[in-house]
């Protein structure tokens, strides 16, 4: 089978599957104009966040038989489309959870205790001691939306540092150690909200005006699941009006964004989507990339 390795994928796990009988290139700086043209000639494609796989490159690729998405969400690839033509689709759902649980919670101690803004003071040479009291977060309320793979390891984690950990998931019926509760009693109770879901049709542009008018004052959002979830105009506003007391946002509507507006508010801390970007996740997903794609070629599936 020949695969084209269309993101960065680690060259151990590109040799693997060399080794298995696969005729793997890797064209890790691929544009999208150039994959129109290249992909046809493949029967398998790899990719990460960066590569997306719309229905009008399907249509032009009529040996293509599987794509691995090396993360987790499908969000990039028109997923039932594809499936419909015959091709099957995967991803690593469990490869990078970890670390994107890490971040967040870090993101999480971040805000409470103004780390960011306290190492610019000192990079500025300046010693502002008492602009600095923070919050524990020891004993606050971590509303979870979305207790997939990544918000099961938040969860885990937040709890052994003595948070109580609420949950909205309308997929999930029950879970060990979490409270499930309705949007609007989490919104209403969380002092820290962290997303942890896809973005889909119902999804977007789930937490807007209408959602932080429900929250807390001075509540913290974390997301580092997918931009557009949040609105960025109405979280805007909440910031600037003193409705949320920080966010913490490592994805975004447009990658990179064309407005930076909030990105330049002294509340808010950022990161360019780099969740599951440890040496730990890139290892596991590219082994379990190496393992589907080996298994589909000798299997079929």
């Amino acid at each position: 089978m020949k695969v084209l390795i269309c993101d960065k994928t680690e060259k151990e796990y590109i040799e693997q599957m060399r080794s298995a009988g696969l005729t793997v290139d890797v064209r890790d700086d691929i544009t999208p104009e150039e994959l129109m043209t290249v992909l046809p000639n493949y029967e398998g494609m790899v990719v990460r966040s960066r590569t997306k796989v719309r229905q009008p490159l399907i249509d032009v690729c009529p040996n293509l038989k599987v794509i691995v998405r090396g993360g987790a969400g499908l969000d990039t690839i028109d997923h039932e489309y594809a499936k419909s033509k015959g091709i099957a689709v995967m991803n690593t759902p469990l490869a990078n959870s970890a670390s994107v649980a890490e971040m967040a919670i870090g993101y999480m101690l971040m805000m409470a205790r103004s780390l960011y803004q306290a190492t610019a003071s000192m990079k500025a040479e300046k010693w502002e001691k008492k602009n600095f009291n923070g919050d524990e977060i020891g004993g606050k309320t971590l509303g979870l939306i979305g207790v997939g793979n990544i918000g099961k390891e938040v969860a885990k984690r937040a709890s052994v540092m003595g948070m109580t950990v609420l949950a909205y998931d309308p997929y999930v019926k029950s879970i060990d150690g979490i409270k499930l509760v309705t949007l609007d009693e989490l919104l209403g109770q969380a002092d820290y909200i962290s997303l942890h879901l896809p973005k889909t049709k119902e999804s977007t542009n789930m937490i807007g005006a209408e959602q932080f008018a429900k929250m807390k004052n001075g509540v913290r959002i974390v997301n580092c699941a997918r931009g557009g979830i949040v609105n960025e105009d109405a979280l805007y506003e909440a910031l600037t009006s003193g409705k949320v007391a920080a966010a913490a946002l490592d994805v975004f509507n447009e990658e990179p964004p064309t407005d930076w507006k909030l990105l330049k508010l002294d509340n808010v801390i950022g990161s360019p989507h780099i969740g599951a970007a440890t040496k730990e996740a890139q290892g596991r997903v590219g082994a379990e990339v190496a393992e589907k794609l080996i298994a589909f070629a000798k299997n079929g599936k």
